[in-house]
C-alpha cells in the first residue's frame, strides 16, 4: 500500500473532507500505524466545532487510536511490526518544563495533543511518537477498546480525583453526562463496590435506563436530587450550569471535578454552594501514567464499551449524532 486515507478538517465549523495522500514514512523515535478503530470523542467535537484555539490546520481529528504497527523508524525499541497499540489525546511532551521535571506532564508547557495539534486516527494511517503508544494485546475487540483511550483515561484521572483520600468503599459517587467516559467509568466504580448515581438530559430516559442497567444504584435528569448526598460529583457533559447542580447535590467536604477539556460559562451562583469546604476542579489532560493504570485496571473489572460503528467516510455522520446525542456509549470509526 503507497496510500492512505484521512477526513479532514480545513477549517473551524466545516464539514470534514475525505482525502487521499501519499503513505507517510515514520521518523525517528515515531511508529507508522495502520489504524483499525478510532473512537469519536467529545473533544473532536470540540476541535470541530471550534471551540478549542489553534488547531493545526488543516488536521486530521481523533486520538482514542487502535491498531497494527505497520513500520517502525529509527531508534525505536520495545514494539514490532504488527503489534496492537494504542494512540491516546497526549501526543508528546516537551520533557524539559517545571510541570514536565514535576511528574506533571499533562500539563506541559509545550506539549502535542493527537487530532488537534498533530494529526490523529480519523484515517487508514497515523504517525505517532512511540514513547506515547501503549501495547493492547490481543485480548479484547479493537472498536470497542478504542474509547478506553481517552474517554476511559480521562474518566480515571478525573475518578482518581474525585475519590483522592477516600478511607474505605462507602462512597457516593455523582456522574453528569452519561456519556462514553461515564459508561466505562460507571462499571470501575461498581466494581471497587462504589454507588454510582448517573445525571442525564432531562427526559432522557434511554441513558437512564442504560445508567441502571450497568449497575447504577439511581438515574435522572440533571436538575433531580438524589437520594442521598453524594461523596463527589463528576461532570462529562460541557454544560457550565451543571456545577451549581452538582455543588448542591455533594456533601459538605465533597468534590466536583469538571472532566472536559472545554465547558460552557459557570453561572453565578450564592457562595453557601461552595461553603462547608466543598471543592470545585478541573481535569487537564492524562499523564502517560494514567494510561499504563487504566490499562492495567480494564480487564480487571470487566470493562465494555457499548459502541455505534461507522466506516471512516461517515465521520461527519458520527460526529452529529455525538453532537445531537444520539450515540449510546461511545462512536467509533472503522476504516
Amino acid at each position: 500500500m503507497t496510500k492512505m486515507r484521512a477526513m479532514v478538517l480545513e477549517r473551524p465549523r466545516t464539514l470534514l473532507t475525505l482525502r487521499e495522500s501519499p503513505l507517510p514514512a515514520p521518523g525517528a523515535g515515531e511508529l507508522l500505524i495502520a489504524i483499525t478503530a478510532c473512537g469519536v470523542c467529545r473533544t473532536d467535537l470540540h476541535v470541530v466545532d471550534g471551540d478549542l484555539p489553534q488547531p493545526k490546520l488543516p488536521i486530521v481529528p481523533g486520538h482514542e487510536i487502535v491498531g497494527r504497527i505497520a513500520a517502525i523508524g529509527p531508534g525505536v525499541v520495545g514494539f514490532a511490526v504488527g503489534e496492537r497499540v494504542g494512540v491516546p489525546w497526549l501526543g508528546a511532551t516537551c520533557g524539559q518544563c517545571a510541570y514536565c521535571r514535576g511528574g506533571q506532564e499533562n500539563l506541559c508547557d509545550m506539549p502535542l495533543f493527537t487530532g488537534y495539534t498533530r494529526d490523529g486516527g480519523f484515517a487508514s494511517h497515523t504517525i505517532a511518537d512511540a514513547r506515547y503508544c501503549f501495547a493492547l494485546g490481543e485480548a479484547g475487540d479493537d472498536a470497542e477498546i478504542a474509547p478506553w483511550l481517552c474517554a476511559g483515561l480521562i474518566g480515571w484521572r478525573s475518578y482518581r480525583m474525585a475519590t483522592e483520600g477516600a478511607r474505605d468503599q462507602d462512597f457516593a459517587l455523582g456522574l453528569y453526562g452519561f456519556g462514553a467516559a461515564a459508561h466505562i467509568l460507571a462499571q470501575v466504580a461498581i466494581w471497587q463496590g462504589r454507588r454510582v448515581y448517573a445525571f442525564t438530559r432531562s427526559g432522557d430516559l434511554a441513558a437512564q435506563d442504560f445508567a441502571r442497567a450497568l449497575g447504577a444504584v439511581w438515574a435522572g435528569a440533571s436538575e433531580d436530587r438524589p437520594p442521598e448526598l453524594l461523596d463527589a460529583a463528576i461532570i462529562f457533559a460541557p454544560v457550565g450550569a451543571l456545577v451549581p447542580l452538582a455543588l448542591k447535590a455533594v456533601k459538605k467536604g465533597g468534590r466536583v471535578v469538571c472532566g472536559g477539556i472545554h465547558m460552557s460559562d459557570i453561572p453565578g451562583f450564592p457562595y453557601a454552594l461552595l461553603w462547608e469546604e466543598r471543592k470545585v476542579m478541573s481535569v487537564a489532560n492524562l499523564t502517560r501514567d494514567d494510561a499504563r493504570e487504566f490499562l492495567a485496571i480494564a480487564p480487571k473489572a470487566g470493562v465494555h464499551c457499548t459502541v455505534s460503528r461507522y466506516p471512516l467516510d461517515k465521520a461527519n455522520e458520527a460526529l452529529a449524532d455525538l453532537r445531537d446525542g444520539r450515540v449510546q456509549g461511545a462512536a467509533v470509526l472503522v476504516p
